[in-house]
């Protein structure tokens, strides 16, 4: 056990956080995302049993975003014609905006296929069980300045 680290991070995400340097980008995907073929050559750990809103939350108090680049947090957007709503999006913004003083405008958007194709170049992928859709979220490092 340590302290001050949220315990829903385990030991193997605290070693590829802290593996991860200035601008790697980590995917946190829902329960259908195709974590491990996308993944092919990327790290894959798995958190079934766990909702995105709780990991992403754990993530941002330990790993900053990137200051340097507008959007550092990307979803995946909905499809042209998909009447599905997006409600976790609100979500993910709260929780951005309580780590990062750019608050939602940190929030971008990405078609999903272009997600698809970012993420297979991401340094990790999380997978979850979290059942809300398109509720992928990708999270680009900054750099610990103290």
């Amino acid at each position: 056990m340590l302290k001050g680290i949220p315990h829903i991070l385990s030991p193997e995400l605290l070693k590829v956080l802290c593996e991860m340097g200035h601008s790697d980008r980590i995917v946190i995907g829902d329960g259908n995302f195709p974590a491990e073929s996308v993944g092919r050559n990327c790290k894959v750990v798995r958190c079934d049993g766990h909702g995105v809103p709780e990991l992403l939350d754990a993530i941002l108090q330990v790993m900053p975003l990137d200051a340097y680049v507008e959007k550092p947090v990307s979803l995946m957007e909905v499809m042209k014609g998909d009447p599905v709503k997006t409600p976790i999006w609100d979500t993910y913004k709260d929780i951005v905006a309580h780590h990062d003083t750019r608050g939602a405008d940190a929030v971008g958007t990405i078609e999903r296929f272009a997600f698809y194709k970012e993420a297979s170049t991401a340094y990790a992928i999380v997978t979850t069980g979290e059942s809300a859709v398109y509720a992928n979220v990708m999270l680009q490092k900054g750099v610990v300045q103290d």
